[in-house]
């Protein structure tokens, strides 16, 4: 089960990447970074973890991986990080509060559409305090080095 959501992670990120036009030199790594955010989710998600931290803690090291292969491979982080970040995106759940919404059935419906809500902002949430992170580090850098 585990190899299975492993491949189909990286398979997703890695034909979202293709959708979006990434240069096809960095189709495995934003595979890979894909993969290793699914990876982190589903493990804090063993250990009973909250949804909404799980996909906070796995958005984080999304954007960390892809800091990280942005240096390394000389590319926009934007290209890593919109593949990567894929497999944690709730589509389905914003699919079933909206289905709920069209059978009239609002309760249920709230319940999805906050809860797919706060998932988003979970994932933004990750994306934005690891590059606020970065930029205290690149400014400490900077200062050190003048």
């Amino acid at each position: 089960m585990m190899l299975e959501q492993l491949l189909t992670s990286f398979a997703a990120s890695a034909a979202f990447a293709i959708l979006f036009q990434a240069p096809r030199r960095t189709l495995l790594q934003c595979g890979f970074v894909g993969m290793a955010g699914w990876l982190l989710y589903i493990s804090f998600m063993d250990m009973s973890t909250d949804p909404i931290l799980a996909t906070l803690y796995a958005s984080f090291f999304i954007t960390v991986l892809s800091l990280l292969f942005a240096k390394w491979y000389k590319t926009p982080i934007i290209v890593f990080n919109v593949a990567g970040i894929i497999p944690l995106v709730p589509g389905g759940l914003a699919y079933d509060a909206m289905r709920n919404v069209v059978e009239n059935r609002y309760d249920i419906a709230v319940q999805l559409g906050f809860k797919a809500f706060l998932l988003s902002g979970a994932i933004a949430a990750g994306l934005f305090f690891t590059e606020v992170i970065n930029q205290i580090i690149m400014r400490l850098k900077a200062r050190r080095e003048t």
